[in-house]
Order: C-alpha cells, then sequence, then structure tokens
C-alpha cells in the first residue's frame, strides 16, 4: 500500500491496540482492499507471523493443524495474523484450538464476508475474541489527516470517487481504479459464492440498486427488472450485504397506521463504487441524481462515525402511505432524532406535521453540506 495512505490514522487502530493481550482474538471484518492488512501490519510490524488465507498452501496447512505444530510455526512471535481467515475451513475451530492452547500468543484474525466467517467463529469463539468492522476510510479520517478546510474542499470529489483507500492516494487515475476494484469485487468476492450461477443477472441487480439508492426497493420490481424471483433476489441482497457492499434500512413504524411497515431503502457502503457499477463519473455540477449521492454519502458516513465511536442507536426512514417522508432517524436511549439531507445549503425544508404530532419530543435537524461535519464528526 502507498506511503500516503500508511500515513492516514484509522479510528478503528487505537481500539484494536487497547485489547492486544487481553487474552482474546481480535476479528476484524470488511470488504476488501480497505486496507486491513495495511492496518495490522502497523499495529504489529514485529514478532507476527502472518497467514493468507487466499493461498491454497495456508489452506491446506491448516486442514490438520494441531496445537503442537503450531507452537512449532509460531516459535518466537507473540502474534498469529490470519488475513481472509474464512476461507479457511472449519476456521471457528481452528481458532478456537489456538486461543485454548497459545494463550500467549495475540490471535488476529480479518475476514471480507461476514457470512463466512461469523458463522463459523460465533459459536466455537464464545467468549474469546472482541470483533470490529472496518470500513473504507471516512470523512473523519481524512479530517483527522489534513483538516476540515481541505476534507470539505474534497467532498465534490469525494460524492463521485469515493473513499476507497487506493482511490484517495491515486488522484487522477479514479475511473480506471474503481472499474479494477468493481471487476475485483464481483469476481473475486462475490461471485465465488455457492449458486450464484447468473452472473449477468447480478450485475444487472448491482445496477438497479445503484439506479435506485435513497428510494424505497420493491425486492418483487427488482425481480422482474433482472428477470429473476423475488427469493433470488433477497439471497443476492444479503450476501451483497454480508460482502460490506451494501447496508439496508428499514421503515419506522410505531404509532400511525399509515405508516410503512414492509418496505426498505438500499444503500452502498463507497459512493465511488456505486457509480462505477453504472459507469456514471460526471462531476457533481452536471449530475441529476446529486441529492442520491448527497443521501448515500451522508448515511454512509454516518454509519462508519456510529462504528468507530461505538455509539449504539437504531437507525430507520420515515414514510407514510401519503409519501410523506424523512430521510433518516435514529432513536438512542429513548431519544428520536429525525434528519433531512439537502445538498444545498439554502433548500427550504419542512418537516412533515403527521411526524412532527406524533413524535413531539424528537428532535429535527437538516444536514447539508455547509453543516455535515456536525454529522459526522
Amino acid at each position: 500500500m502507498p506511503k500516503f495512505f500508511a500515513m492516514i490514522e484509522r479510528q478503528i487502530e487505537n481500539q484494536i491496540r487497547k485489547k492486544i493481550g487481553k487474552g482474546k482474538a481480535i476479528i476484524i471484518m470488511g470488504a476488501r482492499q480497505i486496507g486491513k492488512t495495511t492496518l495490522l501490519k502497523r499495529i504489529f510490524s514485529e514478532n507476527a507471523l502472518w497467514f493468507n488465507g487466499d493461498e491454497i498452501e495456508v489452506r491446506n496447512l491448516f486442514s490438520n493443524i494441531s496445537a503442537a505444530r503450531l507452537k512449532a510455526l509460531i516459535g518466537k512471535q507473540s502474534t498469529i495474523v490470519l488475513d481472509e481467515a474464512q476461507r479457511i475451513e472449519d476456521i471457528g475451530l481452528k481458532l478456537k484450538l489456538i486461543t485454548d492452547n497459545l494463550p500467549d500468543i495475540q490471535l488476529v484474525a480479518t475476514g471480507s464476508s461476514s457470512f463466512e466467517l461469523a458463522n463459523k467463529i460465533n459459536e466455537p469463539l464464545t467468549g474469546r475474541k472482541w470483533q470490529y468492522q472496518m470500513f473504507p476510510l471516512s470523512f473523519a479520517e481524512m479530517v483527522n489527516h489534513h483538516g476540515l478546510l481541505q476534507e470539505k474542499m474534497m467532498l465534490n470529489h469525494r460524492l463521485v470517487y469515493g473513499y476507497y483507500p487506493d482511490i484517495v492516494n491515486n488522484q487522477g487515475e479514479e475511473k480506471e481504479l474503481l472499474q479494477q476494484l468493481s471487476d475485483s469485487v464481483l469476481y473475486k468476492d462475490i461471485l465465488k459464492f455457492d449458486n450464484i450461477q447468473k452472473t449477468d443477472k447480478l450485475i444487472k441487480l448491482l445496477q438497479a440498486l445503484a439506479y435506485q439508492v435513497g428510494s424505497q426497493v420493491s425486492y418483487n420490481e427488482l425481480a422482474q427488472l433482472c428477470g429473476i424471483d423475488g427469493k433470488t433476489v433477497e439471497k443476492y441482497i444479503m450476501i451483497l450485504e454480508q460482502a460490506y457492499i451494501i447496508f439496508r434500512l428499514q421503515p419506522y413504524s410505531r404509532n400511525l397506521r399509515s405508516e410503512l411497515k414492509n418496505t426498505r431503502k438500499i444503500f452502498f457502503y463507497d459512493n465511488g463504487l456505486r457509480n462505477a457499477l453504472i459507469a456514471d463519473f460526471r462531476q457533481v455540477e452536471m449530475r441529476t441524481d446529486i441529492g442520491a449521492l448527497w443521501e448515500n454519502f451522508i448515511i454512509s458516513e454516518r454509519i462508519k462515525h456510529l462504528n468507530y465511536n461505538g455509539l449504539w442507536v437504531n437507525s430507520w426512514f420515515w414514510r407514510t402511505v401519503e409519501q410523506k417522508e424523512i430521510d433518516y432517524l435514529e432513536e438512542a436511549d429513548g431519544q428520536l432524532s429525525a434528519y433531512e439531507f439537502k445538498w444545498n445549503a439554502d433548500a427550504k425544508v419542512k418537516f412533515p406535521k403527521q411526524f412532527t404530532e406524533t413524535y413531539q419530543n424528537s428532535t429535527l435537524t437538516v444536514i447539508h453540506r455547509d453543516n455535515l461535519e456536525v454529522f459526522l464528526l
């Protein structure tokens, strides 16, 4: 990874450092090419034994590993790092073997598929792990790197090209690198899942989701558009979510009969990847989808902020059958907060009367490009 990226302090780094030597495995989940390996090499620069689960030799080595052989392999190292650990068969049992038999060794594992890794480790490592999510670079991390003013000046660029480390680090080559990234995500990560044989259908689905960012999505409509059944659409969306490509927001429904209950919105963790999927790298000034770009950016950045700062909230959007809508809601400690996202700082916003009268104690905030730091820092 280029030196520039290595200089950027990741928000998750201090959390990981505090857990070293506490007697539990450290598990880091997140998409490929977001810098998991770079981060770990900075933290564990010395006395670490590295294994990459993508390598067949490593998978063969762990196919019949024993505690005695592990001890011989480790030697004087104090840390074992298993990169892309989900590729190793029965990885949960292998991690348990290490934590149980080598208590003085710090075990670290990364995975780019929450389904593959989490399902394999949750039961064997119950009470034996610290687990974290890691994302592409964040607005807050870039602010810490070169200041708020500089990052706000880059905002138009981030809306189009996103925050993947390689993209941030190589200005002028964003389009080519994002195309390579989207191909890698599709063909190396997603399509290797069992029973995904309709490559063209999955690509159509991804593109449809990219065009519908910020809008309610119907699995039945997506099924008709992509030529597959609704259950397959739901399965593919779950896989895309588990591969850290997209995430879902559910509707908020408590007091009004007219509140929508059976719908959802889908967002991408990175604007650049979203734009690459539809081959649209037009600059902000020329786009008709700036509202969707802004909403995707601000919500995905908020997810990073909440996760890295250990803030436990429930997140939704709100809409009624009369199509009254609020972009985003959060509830924490009994307090409901409502947010509207507007790219134009001068846009007029009026929160729906149905909402303000029903949820009178909620806070109402408009987030725009001039005040986004109050929401993301």
